[in-house]
């Protein structure tokens, strides 16, 4: 299963959007990215990255409520590897492989088999199976063990455990044929009627042709447009330079790169904190007291940040409460954090032997693990 793991690791995409973190793959040959309807729900456009091509916004190009799948316009590269689709039904015991790559994590893969099928909302019969990774890790793929696509994975808490469910392989082969159809244009499934309705065939006020239900394109959603301390936060970033859609990790989360140093923003509504979290550098394997020595004397030195460590990583901190920010402050508190973690991770790496941090956005760790 690793040999399989290693081929195929790279088509799953880590996907992002104001609301929601998940997973995606790619399919070469239809040029797609798949999802589950509900990560990219509300969304015009959602950011991915991936081993092979840089982090980007995409456009949804397709939505299902029915089979809760989305599909993606997929970055153009030869990269990646194809992969196929199993077109047989799994049976209890078939060993399976669940991939997934929540935004801002790394990549992680769980080894288990299929325990049976389970109905949902809509009477169809969902895989289970205890391959289980995250709820994050919702809409990656489901392989079996001769390395094909057998389902789409949805995750879901049930009484605090996480129960693994994935969407039958037959059901996303039915759905691309339908797509496939369209020519490239945007398309839905009707709630109503379930039949697949396109741009060029839904009139003017947006109702289904077959039914007269009405049908919400992708291209048809509002915008998101961010409020209160989201929008401050944002306005922020973006006088800082940095492309906001790029940085927008779910709800109240927002990741930047400065630089070498990774950044991390978040909002704590609760208690009113925001936090900026710039992780710099790894500690050395040796020698270590120097390098905390150092660390405890600029703790004294730099005014309205804060050096701590976490597991193995150097971060550097900020702190603010919501009460006490506006543009104009934040972004000076902003920019002090990017330029002081961008000039202190080289230093720790040049002068203390720390080690870089290894690359998490889209991971480079299999991961697997039996469930």
């Amino acid at each position: 299963m690793k040999d399989l793991i290693e081929q195929y690791k790279a088509i799953v995409i880590p996907i992002a959007t104001p609301y929601c973190t998940g997973t995606g793959f790619l399919l070469a040959g239809q040029g797609l990215i798949v999802t589950n309807e509900q990560i990219v729900r509300d969304n015009r456009e959602v950011a991915i990255e991936g081993e092979f091509f840089a982090r980007q916004v995409v456009r949804v190009l397709y939505t299902d409520t029915k089979y809760d799948l989305a599909f993606l316009e997929a970055p153009k590269t030869d990269a990646l590897p194809a992969v196929e689709i199993e077109k047989e039904d799994l049976a209890p015991g078939d060993l399976v492989v669940a991939m997934g790559h929540a935004f801002g994590m790394k990549f992680a893969a769980a080894q288990g088999a299929v325990t049976g099928a389970a109905p949902n909302e809509e009477d169809l019969l969902y895989l289970q199976h205890d391959a289980i990774l995250s709820t994050g890790n919702s809409g990656g793929p489901l392989f079996n063990k001769a390395g094909r696509i057998a389902g789409v994975n949805t995750f879901l808490s049930r009484d605090g455990v996480n129960v693994a469910y994935a969407l039958p392989a037959k059901y996303l082969i039915d759905t691309l044929a339908g797509v496939q159809q369209s020519n490239g244009k945007m398309g839905a499934r009707c709630e109503s009627c379930h039949n697949i309705v396109f741009e060029h065939t839904i009139d003017q006020q947006r109702y289904c042709p077959f039914c007269g239900t009405r049908v919400l394109l992708p291209n048809q959603v509002d915008e998101y447009e961010p409020i209160g301390i989201a929008y401050t936060i944002e306005a922020m970033l973006a006088e800082a330079g940095h492309d906001v859609r790029l940085s927008r990790r779910g709800p109240s989360n927002w990741g930047i790169r400065q630089g070498s140093a990774h950044i991390n923003i978040s909002y704590y509504e609760k208690t009113g904190l925001i936090t900026g979290d710039a992780y710099l550098c790894q500690l050395p394997k040796d020698h270590i007291k120097p390098l905390y020595e150092f660390l405890l004397r600029q703790n004294y030195d730099i005014e309205n940040l804060n050096f701590s460590v976490k597991g193995n990583d150097i971060i550097l901190s900020l702190l603010i409460y919501d009460r006490y920010l506006n543009v104009d402050s934040g972004l000076m508190l902003i920019k002090h954090l990017f330029e002081t973690a961008d000039h202190y991770d080289n230093l720790l790496v040049e002068r203390f032997g720390a080690l870089w941090r290894e690359e998490e956005d889209f991971g480079d760790s299999s991961g697997m693990k039996n469930a």
